[in-house]
C-alpha cells in the first residue's frame, strides 16, 4: 500500500501541532485553513514549543498548504481539527469536493461530531486528544506533552482504517486504538467542564478574584460531571496526565485549605483553554459551551441528577458570552450556584 496522503483541516492549537509533528518524519502531509492563519502557515510554517523548555524545544515545520479540499482529490485521510460549532460547514465542503472516499478523523470535543459526521461520511474515526496546547498566534503553538491521541469508533468497526490512521498519526505522537470510545469521550468531557468555568472567571487571562472560591467551583463542577456520566452508564477511562475520578472525588471531601497547595501547583500547569481564548481574546459568540457543558446539563436532566454547578455555569455562559464580555468574580459565580441549589 502506498503512503497515505493526509490533509489536516484547521490549524488551531491541536491541528497545527499534530500536523507539524507528523510532517517531521512523514512526507505526505498537507494543511488547510483560511485568512491570516493560512498566510502564516505559508510564510512562516508551524512553530511549536514545549512550555517547560521553550527555547530548547522550539521547532518550525513547513507543511504544504491548500486553499480547499478539492486540491487533493486523491487524499486518503482527512483530519478535521475544527470545533463542533464549525464542523458542519467543513464537513459539507469536504463531502462536496472529495465525496465519501477518504477516511475522516474528527478531533472535536464532545459527542456532537458523532451525530453530525455520519450524515456525510461512512468511514468516520473519532480522536480524543489527551494533551493540552495553546495557540499563541497564528501557527504558533505551545504544548505540555506530545499526545496521547486515542482513536476509535462507537461500534468498534473500521479496524483496517483505524490501523492506517494510527500508523500515520504515530509519526507525530503516541496514538492508541481504543475499544471503549464512549467511555473515553465522556471521561474527557468531564475534564473539559472546566473550560466554561475558566472562561466565565477569566482564568489564564486575568488574576482570579478569590482562589478558594475558584477551587470549590472547579472541584465541585468536575465531580458533578463524574456523577452525571456515571448515572448515564459511562465508565472512567484512565488517561495519562488527567486526574482520575477518585482524585476528583477526594478533592471535594478533604478540607479546601488542606489540598490548596497541591491544587495551586496543578493549576499552574494548566494553560489558557481555547474557550477562554474564544470568549476573552477574540470576543467570539461561538464556543464549545453547548457541546460540553450544555450536553452535561441535558444528560443530567435525562437521568435525574442534580447539576447546580454546571447548570449555573451553562446559564451564565449563555447569557454573558458575547463581544465585550467582562469576566465574573469567582464569588459571584459561587453565589449564583448557591441560589440555584436553594431553588432545587
Amino acid at each position: 500500500m502506498s503512503e497515505a496522503k493526509v490533509l489536516f483541516i484547521g490549524a488551531g492549537a491541536i491541528g497545527a501541532s499534530v500536523a507539524a509533528w507528523v510532517a517531521e518524519s512523514y512526507g505526505s502531509v498537507w494543511i488547510m485553513d483560511v485568512g491570516e492563519t493560512l498566510a502564516a502557515l505559508r510564510t512562516g510554517g508551524i512553530a511549536t514549543y514545549q512550555f517547560a523548555a521553550p527555547e530548547r524545544t522550539r521547532r518550525t515545520m513547513h507543511v504544504r498548504t491548500v486553499d480547499r479540499p478539492g486540491e487533493l482529490p486523491d487524499v486518503d485521510i482527512v483530519v478535521l481539527a475544527v470545533k463542533n460549532y464549525g464542523l458542519e460547514a467543513v464537513a459539507r465542503q469536504v463531502r462536496d469536493e472529495l465525496g465519501d472516499r477518504p477516511i475522516i478523523v474528527s478531533m472535536a470535543n464532545g459527542i456532537d461530531n458523532q451525530r453530525l459526521l455520519p450524515k456525510f461520511f461512512t468511514k468516520v474515526i473519532y480522536c480524543v486528544v489527551g494533551y493540552n496546547a495553546r495557540r499563541d498566534a497564528p501557527a504558533v503553538v505551545g504544548y505540555h506533552g506530545k499526545g496521547p491521541l486515542l482513536i476509535g469508533t462507537p461500534d468498534n468497526t473500521l479496524g483496517a482504517e483505524l490501523r492506517r490512521v494510527q500508523s500515520v498519526l504515530a509519526h507525530g505522537c503516541p496514538t492508541q486504538i481504543v475499544d471503549r470510545l464512549q467511555d473515553v469521550v465522556h471521561t474527557k468531557i468531564v475534564i473539559n467542564l472546566a473550560n466554561a468555568l475558566d472562561a466565565l472567571v477569566g482564568h489564564g487571562w486575568r488574576p482570579l478574584s478569590n482562589f478558594a472560591a475558584y477551587q470549590r467551583l472547579f472541584t465541585q463542577t468536575l465531580w458533578e460531571g463524574v456523577r452525571i456520566v456515571r448515572a448515564a452508564g459511562y465508565r472512567e477511562y484512565r488517561m495519562p496526565g488527567i486526574p482520575s475520578f477518585g482524585i476528583l472525588r477526594l478533592a471535594t471531601l478533604l478540607p479546601g485549605w488542606l489540598i490548596r497547595p497541591v491544587f495551586r501547583r496543578r493549576l499552574q500547569a494548566i494553560v489558557m483553554s481555547s474557550m477562554v481564548q474564544d470568549v476573552e481574546l477574540r470576543g467570539a459568540q461561538d464556543t464549545e459551551i453547548e457541546s460540553i457543558t450544555g450536553y452535561i446539563v441535558r444528560l443530567a436532566a435525562e437521568h435525574g441528577v442534580s447539576a447546580p454547578y454546571n447548570g449555573t455555569i451553562y446559564r451564565l455562559g449563555r447569557e454573558k458570552f458575547h463581544p465585550g464580555f467582562t469576566p465574573m468574580r469567582c464569588e459571584e459565580v459561587l453565589a449564583e450556584v448557591e441560589r440555584e441549589r436553594q431553588r432545587e
